[in-house]
């Protein structure tokens, strides 16, 4: 019989390790540091601070998350989903409980387990939560907490980005760059997929998989509470021209796009996805919360059988339902 995977022992006055995106965030460096170490010296605690360029994350996590598990201590992510990511890819690799101070645009994971956006109110949180269990979903073993796609959706993040850099952090910069994203040319993607004993062949502009309850929820699809199941949720589209494709855009901000004809999706725990891809071709561009990378075919999607470890205040947790990625 297996035995469910031990909840990480957090000594409630060690000191907590705060992986922190120098480069992310509605904050300055400086500010952020000033905010944290106010928090901590006015609750008697203490923490380390490690200030990382995006190019160091993936290192600085890995080493903050061995040296909690030695500490009994907590790794902290502050930064946009890109550093949550790289934190929580860490702490679910080496069992170690992870805490969040959310500073990116949208901040579906944080805002879906009612953690704090505010960076003082985040910090105080922190020291009185606990770890509790949240569901992970893995692309080819890699984790993603809030989404992973292919095809449209990482070209949609690229853009953003680019219009990010030269407007400015916002809502209304994300919203105007996936208009002119969707208004141009898409490559249809032709996948074969893999369900169990189920294979079929499709032909979409892109490929979604959410694991966040709040984010399928804000755009109408029906399978959001397939995630109280330990499900994840796959949503595809099929091929349409580019004033359909702003239609389904703003059926999603309206949340109703799970009524359209042309969007299909699914729950799932694991799904096999084989592109078609051009002769000499391995690699696929994706895309896992927020972050855009290539990844070798075929992708496989599915829920990972260990939890990530997340420190929610005491109230949330104990009040909160079933546990996973979205709920």
């Amino acid at each position: 019989m297996t035995q469910p995977p031990r909840v990480p022992d957090v000594d409630p006055a060690a000191t907590l390790l705060f992986v922190i995106n120098a480069a992310s965030g509605r904050n300055d460096p400086q500010t952020t540091r000033h905010v944290i170490e106010e928090a901590l010296r006015a609750a008697g605690r203490t923490g380390e601070l490690l200030f990382a360029r995006p190019d160091e994350l993936a290192r600085v996590a890995q080493q903050a998350a061995t040296t909690a598990c030695a500490r009994r201590s907590a790794v902290v992510a502050v930064g946009g989903d890109g550093t949550i990511n790289s934190v929580a890819q860490a702490a679910h690799a080496q069992g170690c409980a992870m805490g969040v101070m959310p500073q990116g645009t949208f901040n579906y994971f944080a805002r879906t387990h009612g953690l704090p956006a505010d960076a003082a109110a985040a910090v105080q949180a922190l020291l009185r939560s606990v770890p509790v269990p949240v569901q992970v979903g893995l692309i080819n073993e890699h984790v993603f907490l809030v989404n992973a796609s292919l095809g449209l959706y990482p070209e949609l993040l690229q853009d953003r980005e680019a219009y990010k850099a030269r407007f400015g952090r916002s809502r209304l910069v994300a919203f105007g760059s996936a208009l002119v994203t969707l208004l141009g040319t898409h490559r249809q993607l032709r996948l074969r997929i893999e369900q169990g004993a189920t294979t079929r062949d499709v032909t979409t502009p892109t490929l979604f998989v959410g694991n966040n309850r709040l984010q399928l929820e804000q755009v109408g699809l029906p399978q959001a509470h397939s995630l109280d199941e330990g499900c994840i949720a796959a949503v595809m589209l099929r091929p349409v021209g580019a004033f359909a494709m702003l239609w389904l855009l703003l059926r999603g901000t309206m949340g109703t796009l799970g009524e359209a004809d042309t969007v299909e999706s699914f729950k799932f725990h694991r799904m096999l996805v084989k592109p078609r891809l051009a002769w000499g071709r391995r690699l696929v561009k994706v895309a896992f919360d927020g972050e855009v990378s290539w990844m070798r075919a075929p992708l496989e999607f599915r829920v990972s059988p260990r939890p990530l470890y997340l420190l929610k205040p005491l109230i949330a947790a104990g009040t909160s339902g079933p546990e996973a990625g979205g709920t």
